[in-house]
């Protein structure tokens, strides 16, 4: 079993910035992807981006709607993965999850472990 435990949402201006946290205990031997999800109301749930966690190289893909404005990144040392949001848009409220998979996919069917979520609220 694997705990994710998403922080760091909140309100925000648009244009303004905002970075989520996403922690990581239990059982991580088959953890090698991290990604960030989210949901805005109504909708289904969007791919934002996704990382390995070890290796030699770091793979790193992002969402259409959010490239070149977020930004995931990782501490090993505190099992920690993050999400950096940049120029956040209205269209960005949602609530965001993390999620962990044995291989890289922007796919939610492919991830076994869910954090609770955390809200991001975007006011124009």
């Amino acid at each position: 079993q694997i705990q994710l435990v998403e922080s760091g949402g909140g309100l925000v201006q648009a244009g303004g910035s905002l970075g989520l946290s996403c922690a990581t205990s239990g059982d991580t031997v088959s953890d090698y992807a991290r990604g960030w999800f989210r949901q805005g109301a109504g909708k289904e749930r969007e791919f934002v981006a996704v990382m390995n966690l070890y290796g030699r190289t770091t793979y790193i893909y992002y969402g259409d709607s959010v490239r070149g404005r977020f930004t995931i990144s990782r501490d090993n040392a505190t099992n920690t993965v993050y999400l950096q949001m940049n120029s956040l848009k209205p269209e960005d409220a949602a609530v965001y999850y993390c999620a962990a998979a044995k291989y890289i996919s922007r796919m939610t069917n492919d991830y076994n472990f869910w954090g609770q979520g955390t809200q991001v609220t975007v006011s124009s």
